[in-house]
């Protein structure tokens, strides 16, 4: 399934937002590959860095959900976005919302400018060097 078959799959009233969401992802973050595909047993938008998920952009029942895997790794991150994100539900490496109001796209364009400078790679790298040593 093509992305734009995903996103007018979705109910009318979140088209808009997912493909802006959408937009926003692949125009902040060049090292991303998105497609549609299964996480969690959920159908969703992947976003895939070399060799590494790093977002996932997801429309469930209650919600939507946007996974960002950097503030996961990054507890600055997290907790920045945490504070300025104060009407969406944060999980650890997910961020859920229901409407614009509670995912402000400026915002969106911030993190996701934020989050494509943090090469997942490397740290997964990194941290499997050290778990050997």
């Amino acid at each position: 399934m093509s992305i734009p078959e995903f996103i007018s799959k979705q109910p009318p009233e979140r088209q808009q937002l997912l493909a802006a969401i959408h937009q926003i992802i692949i125009q902040e973050d060049k090292n991303v590959a998105p497609g549609v595909g299964l996480m969690m047993g959920k159908e969703m938008i992947l976003y895939n860095a070399p060799g590494i998920f790093k977002y996932g952009l997801s429309s469930v029942k209650n919600y939507m959900s946007l996974h960002v895997m950097p503030i996961y790794a990054s507890p600055v991150l997290y907790s920045r976005y945490k504070a300025i994100l104060d009407k969406a539900v944060f999980q650890k490496g997910c961020i859920n919302f229901k409407t614009a109001e509670e995912m402000p796209l400026k915002i969106v364009e911030q993190l996701m400018a934020d989050c494509s400078k943090i090469d997942l790679r490397a740290m997964k790298e990194a941290y499997l060097r050290s778990k050997k040593s």
